[in-house]
């Protein structure tokens, strides 16, 4: 039994600290509940060796930058995924400018919040460049989560980012009951281009055919549990984002994570169509014009 204190507790954070309080000492720590009957201030969590961070991504360079938290005995689990939409820089760049690399892990792979929270069974993998922290981490999980580990951070942080901008367009997709064969295409689409974007950072191509990848994106693509997924289906429907963001009441990481895509393929010209016209639908282009001018691309 470990030790272990949860900084974030949304909803992705209260079900980690539920599945990981199946074997180890688990507490919570956020600014807001403190209901939680876990719930420790900041200070008290910090005390813990093992850490898991579960703070938007966009908010993490700020809360690092007040904090500044961490010692050289600790090691921390990053559940965070996006992209810096200010900077573009990825989380592991983010955190390497707090901790050493062998100090931290990635946690990726297809996960909704509900059903961790019901102990519903699924696959996930540690990705870490030290392989002995990423498997004591992946010892600190219940029987119905698979564990897998690797050392590929940057695929496994662009498939945990990519697949959130693919699961808009997805939404969009249905929510203009374009049909199944026009969202089969997008998805497998999509996931070629996430792979031309990661390997462009030196990312292993083999990841976006894992858990990392293909898993986590085929399952945030095609179901309304997940948030970006209601994000598509809100702009399909001729909300406004704003209105989106207020219904939804939590963080889509995929809204900031398509500017910081579309800011990244313009300044190094990476061909990435569906991530852009998703950007420019955020923007306010017409979904009709965006749908038609998605469809007259001709590079593979």
């Amino acid at each position: 039994m470990k030790s272990i204190a949860v900084i974030g507790a949304g909803k992705w954070g209260q079900a980690l600290a539920h599945a990981l309080g199946q074997r180890n000492d688990v507490v919570i720590t956020s600014r807001t509940r403190r209901e939680l009957p876990n719930f420790v201030s900041l200070d008290e969590a910090l005390k813990r060796d093992f850490i898991v961070f579960v703070i938007s991504a966009q908010a993490v360079r700020d809360w690092l930058e007040r904090h500044d938290p961490f010692g050289e005995g600790q090691t921390l689990l990053v559940a965070s995924k996006g992209i810096d939409a200010k900077t573009g820089a990825f989380m592991n760049e983010i955190f390497e400018e707090y901790l050493s690399p062998s100090q931290l892990c990635y946690l990726t792979g297809p996960s909704f919040a509900k059903e961790v929270m019901q102990s519903l069974p699924t696959a996930l993998v540690i990705n870490g460049r030290n392989r002995l922290v990423a498997e004591e981490w992946s010892e600190l999980f219940p029987d119905y989560i698979k564990t897998y580990t690797s050392t590929d951070v940057v695929g496994a942080e662009v498939g945990g980012a990519y697949k959130n901008v693919i699961a808009i367009a997805a939404g969009i997709c249905e929510g203009l009951k374009l049909g199944e064969n026009a969202k089969a295409a997008l998805v497998s689409r999509g996931l070629v281009e996430m792979a031309r974007f990661g390997t462009f950072y030196g990312a292993k191509e083999e990841t976006f055919l894992s858990l990392s990848g293909a898993g986590d994106l085929f399952l945030t693509a095609n179901s309304r549990l997940s948030r970006n997924y209601r994000v598509g289906l809100g702009l399909a429907a001729g909300k406004t984002l704003d209105e989106i963001l207020e219904e939804l009441g939590e963080v889509a990481e995929g809204v900031g994570t398509a500017r910081a895509l579309h800011k990244i393929s313009v300044n190094n010209d990476i061909y990435l169509p569906i991530a852009n016209e998703v950007y420019e639908i955020l923007g306010g282009k017409p979904i009709e014009k965006s749908l038609k001018d998605l469809l007259s691309h001709r590079r593979s």
